[in-house]
């Protein structure tokens, strides 16, 4: 059974004969068309990547970051609408804060991934409002040790130890799915974060993009910062000379 085009998406509000809402799809379909961004959950702490498409080689380098701190502890990183990821990052500032007046303590990861898919899910009860267009990623460390979930336009919030959204996230989840992420350091995680978004860009579609990369760890005391820049040159280098490789070895396999 199908419903497409047969005013079953003019309302978020309204479910299709066979059970879907079309506005929750659409805003899914904003979230994909966006750069891929990337979590990474190891052993001592979190990583986030992100590929930030420049549209213009006017625009001012390290503006309109994608990566976030909502808190101390608690970095985001979007795919899908800028202006709705500000608003969603806002509001996480607002619950970590409200939290800690109450409770005298860091919001635990899992409270407010909870508590931001409630407030995300909310908006997708009525016809007067719409989907955020965007997936956050949610890095985090707390006394459970390190966490990452990811929380989808309807709502739906998950917990993982490596997940991806955006354009490229079907080759960013097969290169993560490779990796022994309990076995690796926030350190090794960087440098294959990068190279998975050099592997899932398209550089057919989008030549110019900026890499963006950040973490919450044992080295930067639990705190959500950002990858110090020599340890993000060494990335990216790691990155360009893995890209090579594939490269020779595809050149191989053609000469034979």
């Amino acid at each position: 059974m199908t419903s497409i085009g047969t005013g079953y998406d003019l309302s978020v509000s309204t479910y299709s004969p066979d059970g879907r809402v079309f506005q929750v799809e659409y805003a899914q379909k904003a979230v994909d068309n966006s750069g891929t961004a990337i979590g990474l959950r190891v052993k001592d702490g979190v990583v986030l990547a992100v590929e930030k498409i420049k549209h213009s080689r006017l625009l001012v380098p390290d503006s309109n970051r994608r990566i976030m701190t909502a808190g101390r502890h608690i970095g985001v990183a979007s795919a899908g609408w800028m202006s709705d990821t500000r608003h969603l990052v806002q509001r996480t500032r607002d619950e970590a804060r409200n939290y800690h007046d109450v409770y005298k303590a860091d919001i635990p990861a899992k409270i407010i991934a909870e508590r931001m898919g409630m407030y995300i899910q909310a908006y997708t009860l009525y016809s007067a409002v719409r989907p955020f267009g965007v997936s956050t990623i949610l890095a985090s460390v707390d006394a459970d040790g390190p966490q990452l979930y990811m929380i989808e336009p309807s709502g739906q919030y998950v917990g993982y130890h490596g997940c991806a959204a955006g354009k490229g996230k079907q080759v960013a989840k097969t290169e993560i799915e490779k990796l022994k992420l309990s076995e690796m350091t926030a350190r090794e995680a960087v440098k294959e974060a990068a190279r998975i978004i050099y592997t899932a860009h398209d550089e057919s579609k989008d030549k110019l993009f900026e890499l963006e990369l950040s973490w919450v760890c044992d080295e930067s005391n639990g705190r959500h910062t950002r990858v110090p820049q020599d340890l993000v040159d060494e990335a990216i280098q790691h990155a360009e000379r893995s890209l090579d490789e594939d490269d020779d070895d595809e050149m191989d396999d053609d000469e034979e």
